[in-house]
């Protein structure tokens, strides 16, 4: 499998899990959809796995209504093997804008030291119980800054969490100085896990605490026989990545229907 596919059918699984948890998931051909249900766009998405056809124009339209009745924001991810001339023309005919073209990477877990940090002001835990949910939710909902009025949302959306053993999504708490200062999300998905819901508290940033909870959530990857971490960076976490042993190695590109 090339690293492409790694790439986008890691996010593809992950998107499915998360659209499941409330039942929030629909797909036509190669057209998938899901919803959090939280009124954030980068979190309700559409994409196609392949690039879309003409007999595809009545599934944009009737997803577009879809998400409007729901007063739902959303975004429509376009990756490599699913971008060609003619996507792109029927979602900017559908009223679609580009976005942004955001960095997907790869890390290769087997070039991961195993030894544990030693920043001894940094500690990270997985999250195992409901207590210790309602922390990470805390940090995570104030790390991204998502508005106030998304807070019973976001609650729904964590409160399905499968923190068992054999879920296939596993969370992780930073501690710094012995304060929860940052939070991450692993997805596994056979030969690679996603990497995704990195934030640190705005008062704890460049602390080097983001690569130390990077680097721990890929252990954790590596010991679950993960052979590749992938992810999707924002511009400030760019650097970050690279340091924990990333690359970039294609761009997915993301519309929105609100943004002409």
């Amino acid at each position: 499998m090339s690293v492409i596919n790694l790439i986008e059918d890691t996010f593809f699984a992950n998107a499915r899990y998360w659209g499941g948890l409330h039942r929030f998931l629909y797909h036509s051909g190669s057209i998938w959809t899901m919803k959090t249900g939280i009124a954030s766009a980068d979190l309700n998405m559409a994409w196609n796995e392949t690039p879309l056809t003409a007999d595809d124009s009545r599934t944009i339209l009737s997803i577009k209504e879809d998400f409007r009745k729901a007063a739902l924001p959303f975004w429509w991810w376009v990756f490599p093997n699913a971008k060609s001339p003619a996507t792109i023309d029927m979602l900017a005919a559908e009223g679609f804008s580009l976005v942004a073209s955001i960095p997907s990477m790869l890390a290769d877990l087997s070039l991961l030291p195993d030894g544990e940090s030693r920043d001894t002001a940094v500690t990270v835990s997985q999250v195992v119980n409901k207590e210790d949910l309602e922390l990470w939710k805390e940090v995570s909902f104030a790390g991204f800054d998502f508005p106030v009025e998304t807070r019973d949302q976001y609650d729904r959306f964590t409160r399905a969490f499968n923190l068992g053993p054999d879920a296939p999504q596993k969370i992780f708490l930073a501690f710094f100085n012995g304060r929860p200062a940052a939070t991450s999300m692993l997805f596994l998905a056979e030969k690679a896990a996603g990497i995704y819901f990195v934030t640190t508290l705005a008062e704890h940033r460049k602390k080097g605490i983001g690569l130390e909870l990077t680097q721990a959530t890929m252990r954790f990857a590596k010991k679950a026989c993960a052979r590749f971490a992938t992810l999707q960076s924002s511009p400030d976490g760019l650097r970050v990545y690279e340091q924990a042993g990333f690359r970039e190695h294609c761009r997915v590109d993301v519309y929105s229907p609100d943004a002409a």
